[in-house]
């Protein structure tokens, strides 16, 4: 009664993997209340979560059970790899509502988000890190480091922030296949808080995919070698689902798991149609991120 459960759950694929994350919470989770809670609200379910997938790409990889479609998923991998950070609100003006951050923003411009907080400067000297740079040019030079890291928080900003980041960092290192001298990017990310219902599926694929398109293609580019993907480990501090959408999570998923098969749960993202609504999507949301410019 006096402990958090630390939960374990290991699986080839990303859609397995997030499915038994959700039953083991479900099933092992703790009862907590959370600061967003409105009056009436049912407490929340928490766990802290090591999850680990051996294979992110492999088929089936999109689970049917997360609150959005493939449109959203093409939308939040747009998002890890940039395409909104100029979103970053301006935080000397009290009227202005964009973000607080992005994700990419304080990877690949760590330190470079707000020279001035209430006035002051944000940190002595200012400095500006392209982590993602960083890292793969060390990852080109030495595979086999333990210094390929990226962080998020930025403790002058964050200790007061309303919503700080819930990703705190990645951490990469390649092991070289000495039989036909593939590499495999191997991959921790740590969150401190990671909204198992709301955000986890697209938190998860749209790292995937950030590791496969950004990192591993730069790597191999760069490196002249074929670069895979190898586990993905997650953890989060907090894996939790907010009370108020466990009535849901057990209406769409844990419900149908003794009626349904994986197969039925799921779509395979090399699926022909999957994959166009997917690519297709792109002008969408290009075209949406253009009118919040123009409106914001």
């Amino acid at each position: 009664m006096n402990n958090i459960p630390v939960l374990h759950v290991c699986e080839t694929g990303l859609a397995a993997a997030y499915e038994q994350a959700l039953v083991a919470l479900h099933e092992h989770g703790c009862r907590f209340r959370t600061q967003y809670d409105k009056p009436g609200d049912p407490l929340s379910l928490d766990c802290t979560m090591n999850l680990t997938v051996l294979d992110p790409l492999a088929e089936p990889m999109i689970h049917k059970a997360f609150p959005g479609g493939i449109e959203d998923l093409r939308e939040y991998v747009m998002e890890v790899a940039g395409a909104k950070d100029h979103w970053v609100k301006n935080m000397n003006d009290p009227k202005d509502t964009r973000w607080e951050y992005t994700y990419h923003g304080r990877l690949a411009g760590y330190g470079s988000w707000q020279e001035l907080r209430d006035g002051r400067p944000a940190r002595a000297g200012g400095f500006t890190i392209d982590q993602v740079e960083a890292v793969i040019a060390k990852l080109v030079q030495q595979p086999f480091t333990r210094q390929a890291q990226m962080i998020t928080w930025m403790p002058n900003i964050d200790l007061d922030c309303y919503d700080p980041p819930c990703l705190q960092s990645l951490w990469y290192r390649i092991l070289e296949d000495e039989a036909d001298g593939t590499w495999w990017l191997n991959c921790n990310v740590r969150f401190r808080s990671n909204d198992a219902w709301g955000a986890s599926f697209m938190n998860l694929f749209g790292f995937v995919m950030f590791n496969r398109d950004v990192i591993a293609a730069e790597i191999a580019r760069r490196a002249g070698r074929t670069v895979r993907l190898g586990r993905l480990n997650w953890h989060a501090d907090s894996y939790h689902i907010y009370g108020k959408n466990l009535a849901e999570a057990k209406t769409r998923l844990f419900d149908r798991l003794a009626t349904t098969k994986l197969a039925d749960r799921t779509y395979r993202f090399d699926d022909e149609l999957i994959h166009d609504i997917y690519n297709e999507a792109e002008a969408a949301v290009r075209a949406k991120i253009a009118e919040y410019d123009r409106t914001h």
